[in-house]
């Protein structure tokens, strides 16, 4: 069963309806953990075909759409083509790294959604997930998965938003919608 899970900036990355309704973003704001319950379970097929996979569709376009999200529990694959995953890894959601980087990452979410990015934070390292066992992290690190589904960028430290953007401006799916955006 998939259990999804999110994670949303208090007040920083709530989407507004209109210039004039939203409020002044709050740069203090801290990152809340916003678990959404399972959806209620359909009825079994007739069949009983129980252990069918379920396929998840992301749409990054919509505004709705947490830009944060608890990566315990997630396969990338749900990604693959639609949006570039940043996985934020900490031993604690109290390490200054992971607090800091999600700082950094709140700060300028808009960047981040102009180029399809969605993070994923796991901080949680006895949970082993899927993330854990793919990426292998020690403590705080910071991995850019592309839209391929290939590792692009891993950090142990924390990093800005325009050292991110840099690095995925650069990439040459990125060049390719660029141009597709300007109509060339």
């Amino acid at each position: 069963m998939i259990r999804p899970a999110c994670i949303a900036a208090a007040l920083a990355l709530a989407p507004a309806l209109s210039a004039e309704e939203a409020p002044a973003p709050d740069p203090t704001a801290q990152a809340v953990l916003e678990e959404v319950p399972a959806a209620e379970p359909a009825e079994e097929a007739a069949d009983g075909d129980e252990d069918e996979e379920v396929v998840v569709i992301v749409d990054i376009d919509d505004p709705l759409t947490p830009l944060f999200r608890d990566g315990t529990d997630v396969d990338l694959a749900q990604f693959k083509w639609i949006a570039r995953p940043i996985v934020v890894f900490a031993d604690s959601p109290a390490d200054p790294a992971y607090q800091r980087q999600i700082a950094l990452l709140t700060e300028r979410a808009e960047d981040l959604r102009l180029r399809d990015v969605v993070v994923l934070t796991d901080t949680d390292p006895d949970a082993a997930s899927p993330l854990r066992r793919k990426l292998r992290p020690r403590g705080f690190m910071l991995a850019l998965i592309g839209k391929d589904g290939g590792v692009k960028l891993r950090k142990p430290l924390p990093w800005d938003v325009r050292e991110i953007s840099r690095v995925i401006d650069k990439m040459p799916m990125r060049q390719q919608e660029i141009r597709d955006r300007r109509g060339l």
